[in-house]
């Protein structure tokens, strides 16, 4: 069976729902819940993720389709949020442990079929850099994913009304946490290091409860915003692709923004689109974007800021910090491990995953089990 995942309105639907007729569908009921970073997808119900809603199953559903359509809006140049989700939710089609794939890390296949996928993307003003940004992403999604692009489309729409940022007072700065993991997040640990140089309060997103409104008003009235978030799927969680919707509708004051993005693999490189993401993002606000950094082996080097490996990360959020400070606007940055090598850190990876599973009765076969 084909697989649809779209964004459309039932209204928007209805036009074309004889086209997929027989198909699965997967569209937006308005119950899915943000992936968590629990990895339960991969330690404790491996291949499904472990959050009890409609969207649970969304790994095996990619793998049993013989062809994957995605409708999406397009969204700072990747999917809308709910789509986002969608694919956030399905990364247990993937196992835990890495491997290397033309020449950068991404996960070991569960299954051993590709999925061949083709994206449609709607929105206005998509001129051939947008373009070539959209195609990258869904090429770095495909890749990780296990599937294979079999085409990217673009449909002009026209432009929703846009507001741009004002003159309203702003002061102050706030570092946020965009990591649903709270105050466990590699994400928080970097800002931490961070709040040493600038001070100010850090803001953890999930701290809102699923009320992104709200936190995009409690967050307008600073001058200065540095985001701390992790790489999901080659992208931005959907949860924050939900804040910086919620900012767009009513952008406030004009402000600074810059992003700390961190992953699992060990490139800092792999973040590049993220960052353009949140690029395309501040321009559409009236924002100065500020810069972004990028740290590689996020899960150990967010852990040992204090020991060598971190040694590159440290000095990139040291220059980071100076330029928040000054107010300055700095290009992006990609910062690695310190003498620490890929393969070492393979290994260790790949290893930490099996005690982690054992917690939870599963032995090493059974992590690959889906």
């Amino acid at each position: 069976m084909k697989l649809l995942i779209h964004d459309y309105t039932p209204e928007e639907f209805a036009p074309l729902a004889a086209q997929y007729a027989g198909w699965d569908i997967v569209s937006d009921n308005g119950s899915i819940r943000p992936c968590v970073g629990c990895f339960g997808c991969w330690i404790k119900t491996p291949g499904q993720c472990v959050i009890p809603d409609a969207y649970q199953t969304m790994a095996r559903r990619l793998h049993e389709a013989e062809e994957v359509v995605v409708c999406t809006r397009w969204t700072y140049g990747g999917f809308s949020p709910f789509v986002k989700n969608v694919f956030d939710r399905s990364i247990g089609v993937v196992l835990p442990f890495f491997e290397i794939v033309r020449g950068e890390m991404h996960h070991q296949k569960r299954y051993p079929q590709a999925i061949p996928m083709t994206v449609h993307f709607r929105g206005s003003g998509l001129d051939s850099k947008k373009q070539a940004l959209s195609r990258r992403y869904v090429e770095a999604v495909c890749l990780n994913l296990q599937g294979v692009v079999k085409d990217v489309t673009f449909e002009e729409v026209p432009a929703p009304a846009q507001k741009k940022a004002d003159d309203r007072a702003v002061s102050g700065t706030v570092l946020l946490n965009g990591s649903m993991r709270g105050k466990a997040a590699n994400s928080r640990l970097l800002l931490k290091r961070l709040q040493q140089r600038l001070g100010g309060e850090i803001v953890d997103l999930v701290s809102c409860r699923g009320d992104y409104d709200a936190m995009a008003a409690q967050l307008r009235a600073a001058e200065t915003i540095v985001l701390a978030t992790p790489l999901y799927v080659d992208g931005l969680p959907s949860a924050v692709l939900r804040l910086l919707s919620a900012f767009e509708k009513d952008p406030g004051g004009k402000k600074r923004f810059y992003v700390i993005a961190n992953l699992g693999f060990y490139e800092s490189r792999q973040i590049q689109n993220l960052l353009a993401f949140v690029r395309n993002w501040s321009e559409l606000c009236g924002y100065s974007y500020g810069g972004g950094l990028a740290v590689g082996a996020g899960a150990m080097n967010a852990q040992l800021l204090k020991l060598p490996p971190a040694r590159n990360a440290v000095a990139g959020l040291e220059r980071f910090a100076s330029a928040i400070e000054d107010g300055r606007c700095v290009n992006d940055h990609y910062e690695d491990s310190f003498l620490f090598p890929r393969a070492v850190y393979v290994r260790a990876a790949n290893h930490s995953w099996i005690p982690k599973g054992k917690r939870n009765g599963l032995t090493k076969e059974d992590l690959r089990q889906g």
